[in-house]
């Protein structure tokens, strides 16, 4: 009797000492845990404050915001210098074709006609054809030359030739030049107005 008595006393405090034990485990358990989430929280904060100041000191997207303010210049240096060719283009073919279109009347013409008198008015048609035909340009790129009139014109020299006075054909055409990639300059607040102009070219009479 006395053997069962002791053994129940060993039991209940083996079990006490478990459960003491457990608990204490617990315990210990529930402060790692909550130490792991304290620890968690404040490596979650720094990586956010890092991750912000890595952002912060990133300059990877500062040539995009360079190219971006520049660009309204760039694209109005493009547009000078664009419109500077074609004007210069437009404007030499424009000379080319009052240069032919006084050759043209140069021989068409009559070598005494400042003896004979008459005039070349009736050429001014085919004349302004020539002048329109070297000036124009297509679809995609326009002259930007508009041909107002086409006037030729005899003057007769004085002097010490075969033929006195001498006949010089003249040809002089009105024109008007418009830039055509004016709306380029609205980047700019600027407008390009029309530039009015005459071409004019002499050529001696050979006559017919």
């Amino acid at each position: 009797m006395h053997n069962r008595s002791t053994y129940a006393r060993s039991r209940a405090a083996s079990s006490s000492a478990v459960g003491i034990r457990a608990a204490r485990s617990w315990a210990a358990t529930s402060r790692a845990s909550r130490s792991c989430a304290a620890i968690l929280r404040a490596t979650r904060s720094r990586t956010v404050k890092s991750r912000l100041a890595a952002f912060l000191r990133q300059d990877c997207g500062a040539a995009l915001v360079e190219f971006a303010i520049l660009l309204p210049m760039l694209l109005l240096v493009f547009a000078v210098m664009i419109e500077g060719g074609r004007l210069m283009w437009s404007y030499q073919s424009t000379v080319a074709g009052v240069r032919d279109a006084a050759r043209y009347l140069a021989r068409v013409a009559s070598s005494d006609i400042c003896i004979t008198g008459g005039g070349v008015s009736s050429y001014t048609s085919k004349l302004e054809n020539i002048v329109r035909n070297s000036s124009s340009g297509d679809a995609i790129f326009p002259s930007g030359i508009t041909i107002n009139s086409v006037t030729p014109s005899i003057s007769c020299i004085a002097g010490t030739y075969r033929v006195n006075p001498a006949p010089v054909a003249q040809v002089t055409a009105s024109l008007t030049i418009t830039f055509p990639f004016a709306s380029v300059f609205a980047f700019a607040g600027q407008s390009l107005g029309t530039i009015t102009t005459t071409v004019t070219d002499q050529s001696k009479v050979f006559g017919t």
